[in-house]
């Protein structure tokens, strides 16, 4: 196994673990609704650990997926550890933590946003044009979230339009980064 491919498995398991784990915190917080409740909510009550915890692995992975990619596309590298920066500085300063969390948010759903749009120039599959939609979807959603336009989504519903996106796109570009990992593999031992 490649660095590259090496990426691509260990952000396509910070994604899933995280994917799991939100949903597992949602059902244990009793009345928590994903229209009304911020996803951060889960940060500050009753799955409070397990919600902090999934997402600091996710930014932890995140940031060594970045450093193996660094050869790779270093642009790319450089968003991806930003926004895994902010991923696990949300877990770090839960939101009862103030400007820390709203500045790690940010920070988070920004550069998400922007490394999906930017990913276009390193998938080379035709899978490469979705890219850039899913993130301006996140990043025009992200500017009606802080215009407190959700739209009749409530306050969760909209934050999950910034959100799921990039998840899609995250595990998407995590696939494509596998086999383009492959694909260098075997055009170096063939030359």
């Amino acid at each position: 196994m490649n660095r590259v491919q090496a990426a691509g498995i260990i952000n396509l398991i910070g994604i899933i673990q995280f994917f799991i784990f939100l949903q597992i915190s949602e059902y244990l917080y009793p009345g928590y609704s994903v229209s009304n409740n911020y996803i951060s909510d889960l940060g500050v009550g009753p799955s409070a650990y397990i919600f902090n915890t999934s997402i600091m692995i996710l930014g932890i992975l995140g940031m060594i997926a970045a450093f193996l990619l660094y050869k790779w596309d270093k642009i790319f590298s450089i968003l991806i550890f930003i926004s895994s920066i902010g991923v696990f500085g949300v877990g770090l300063f839960p939101e009862n933590m103030g400007i820390l969390h709203l500045i790690s948010s940010l920070i988070t759903f920004l550069f998400t946003g922007i490394t999906a749009i930017y990913s276009y120039k390193v998938d080379i599959n035709p899978s490469r044009f979705i890219w850039p939609i899913l993130g301006l979807i996140s990043l025009s959603s992200l500017t009606l979230f802080i215009n407190k336009s959700y739209l009749g989504l409530g306050k969760g519903g909209m934050e999950r339009m910034i959100v799921y996106p990039v998840f899609i796109w995250l595990i998407g570009i995590s696939v494509c980064i596998i086999y383009r990992g492959m694909e260098e593999k075997i055009f170096y031992k063939l030359n």
